[in-house]
């Protein structure tokens, strides 16, 4: 053999013997489990982390099983999974627990074999490499248990739980909002506010979330929507801007159903603001909706128009028959009034047996028009046979003038054309202008 075969058979074998530390440093400490088995199973090669695994040195596994060591949670699988390698050369990639000997303890792994061959391609055992995930698969029972435990939790909250991106589109919806909505919870994400509202709800809704993207605080507000049952539903909601793990904006909502709360306030301000006798205005609710009709009719030059009305006799009606009889007729009086009364008139019971109607929009003649028809039409249906008694009343019926300063002149003006009426004998109507050289009083 000349020099140079020699040093090129001492560089060969110096590369193959560096190759080969190489390889088992390489393998010592890659941090998973690797190993090598003959075509029975039979240890041929294992790591040190496989060793230290076993509680075994290298010739006390070499030539037995897996088996023999460990306890593995489905053995028939992990034969059948085996076999697969040997006898069809398939590569396998799964997840697998094994009972550990020394501890006791279940460890999950996972697990890549694959056929190990000859120079002339035949399977001659099986080379496997295993990771521990042991941690990473309880990190994940715990997350997907919390999430389970979140979703109850959110779907038994009474309240509707959302989230929505900044492209509009659901992210996230509770068992309440896919009631309201009308459709599976399932069929909410990925949806168009727009897609599940209609197009003018959907736009005012995305505004208000606009804004709290754009100033990245919280929105506190009431809010009405109608769902898939056409009922409409009041809610208090809170409204918060959340940003995501790769950078997204979005909106989380909780809205609570405050529709019978709701409902309550209605009702409250309602009987605040109405007689509980007759269910027309009381006289605050008056005096604050002639006010603002008095301002309107001096800022746009139009006419308005007041009647003031009073029960003849009513204390004779009270004393003689009983307050339940005078009640009976203050309620027949309204609804005889209101069949005649247009529906921006505004009536209401100012007094005991005294009434007033507003009349925007209209000038003195034809209020006084109408209070005459009222006047003859209220002894037609206020008539109480049973007890054998008539009721009538007294109208006294003004406008505003542009000496007015204030409403209060217009409504002191029409009381006393009502004592006008009252003074000429009762059951008549007295108009009375304003002004030094109209006022006047007129009997009808």
């Amino acid at each position: 053999m000349t020099a140079a075969a020699n040093k090129l058979a001492s560089l060969t074998a110096l590369a193959q013997r560096f190759a080969g530390d190489l390889s088992r440093e390489v393998l010592d400490e890659m941090g998973a489990f690797v190993y090598a088995t003959d075509m029975q199973g039979r240890y041929v090669y294992a790591n040190p982390m496989v060793l230290r695994l076993l509680g075994r040195t290298l010739p006390e596994i070499l030539g037995r099983t897996f088996g023999e060591f460990v306890q593995y949670d489905g053995d028939d699988e992990r034969e059948a999974l085996d076999r697969a390698v040997f006898q069809d050369g398939e590569t396998i990639a799964r997840e697998e627990r094994n009972v550990i000997p020394a501890t006791g303890e279940v460890r999950t792994f996972w697990s890549i074999k694959k056929p190990m061959r000859d120079a002339g391609g035949a399977v001659t055992g099986m080379v496997g490499v295993s990771y521990d995930i042991t941690e990473k698969r309880r990190l994940e029972d715990e997350l997907r248990e919390q999430k389970a435990l979140l979703g109850v939790i959110l779907d038994n909250v009474d309240a509707l739980v959302y989230m929505k991106g900044e492209d509009r589109r659901f992210r996230y919806a509770n068992q309440h909002v896919a009631k309201v909505f009308g459709v599976p919870v399932e069929a909410i994400a990925g949806k168009l506010d727009s897609q599940l509202m209609p197009r003018e709800v959907a736009d005012r809704f995305w505004q208000q979330d606009q804004q709290i993207l754009a100033s990245g605080q919280r929105s506190v507000s009431e809010q009405a929507l109608t769902g898939a049952d056409g009922h409409t539903h009041h809610y208090w909601s809170v409204v918060v801007p959340w940003a995501q793990a790769d950078g997204s904006r979005a909106v989380i909502g909780l809205s609570t159903d405050i529709t019978e709360l709701h409902e309550l306030k209605e009702k409250l301000q309602r009987q605040a603001r109405t007689d509980a006798l007759t269910g027309l205005a009381n006289r605050r609710h008056f005096q604050e909706c002639a006010q603002a009709e008095f301002e309107r009719s001096r800022r746009y030059g139009r006419s308005l128009s007041l009647i003031a009305i009073d029960v003849d006799h009513f204390k004779r009606i009270n004393d003689r028959h009983g307050h339940p009889v005078g009640d009976r007729v203050l309620q027949t009086l309204t609804q005889c009034m209101q069949e005649n009364l247009r529906g921006n008139d505004v009536f209401s019971r100012t007094g005991g047996e005294e009434f007033c109607i507003l009349l925007p929009e209209t000038p003195l003649p034809a209020a006084a028009e109408l209070a005459e028809r009222l006047r003859a039409h209220l002894g037609l249906c206020v008539a109480l046979d049973d007890l054998g008694m008539k009721v009538s009343a007294s109208f006294g019926v003004t406008s505003s003038v542009d000496e007015d300063e204030r409403f209060d002149q217009v409504f002191a003006r029409a009381d006393h054309a009502l004592y006008a009426a009252k003074d000429q004998g009762r059951n008549r109507v007295v108009c009375l202008a304003a002004g030094p050289q109209t006022e006047k009083d007129r009997a009808a």
